[in-house]
């Protein structure tokens, strides 16, 4: 995977500390942490429902000392941005072209060195999680409370319609910044 905002320590130390306080004075708690099992994970990222999700995931990911890499759409790596989406770990995600995105993301997770915490949106977290055999991690903004962090680890047993029962049951009461429905 590319190099990011997470590996710069300097960089990554002093958006901590801004996160942190930014969080703070704007009414809002983290919760939950990552547990050692769960290095590398799926974080789903739900509920998906404005483009400030984005800020807000990346201030409590450098909060929560998380190095994740993130799925976007293709739009938001065009020129001037592009560079600086990926530094933030961006991976671009073209939604028109058929392409192979469960099979590379998993081979990209089994394949890095150290600790990576892929957020997906709803519609691909669990084939990606179950092929790359790491498990998923119940992430969440919650716009309602003014919450937001982890909840718990999930592990994908095969039964997906079990398991999208399960995980719905989690995601029932966190509201979105704009109404919306967890879908598969």
């Amino acid at each position: 995977m590319h190099h990011t905002i997470f590996d710069t320590p300097v960089v990554n130390t002093l958006l901590r500390v801004v996160s942190r306080a930014t969080l703070r004075l704007t009414g809002w708690t983290i919760e939950g942490s990552l547990p050692a099992h769960a290095a590398k994970s799926v974080l789903i990222a739900a509920p998906h429902t404005s483009n400030w999700d984005l800020p807000y995931t990346l201030m409590l990911a450098f909060s929560l000392r998380l190095r994740v890499y993130w799925m976007g759409k293709q739009s938001l790596f065009r020129a001037p941005f592009g560079g600086v989406m990926r530094w933030l770990g961006g991976i671009p995600v073209n939604r028109e072209q058929s392409s192979n995105l469960v099979a590379s993301s998993a081979q990209a997770m089994r394949a890095a060195k150290g600790p990576m915490q892929l957020v997906v949106p709803p519609d691909g977290f669990y084939f990606i999680a179950q092929e790359a055999g790491v498990p998923i991690v119940l992430a969440f903004v919650d716009y309602g409370r003014k919450v937001g962090g982890l909840g718990p680890v999930f592990e994908p047993t095969g039964d997906l319609e079990r398991d999208m029962a399960d995980i719905k049951a989690f995601y029932a009461p966190i509201k979105g910044k704009n109404a919306y429905q967890f879908e598969t």
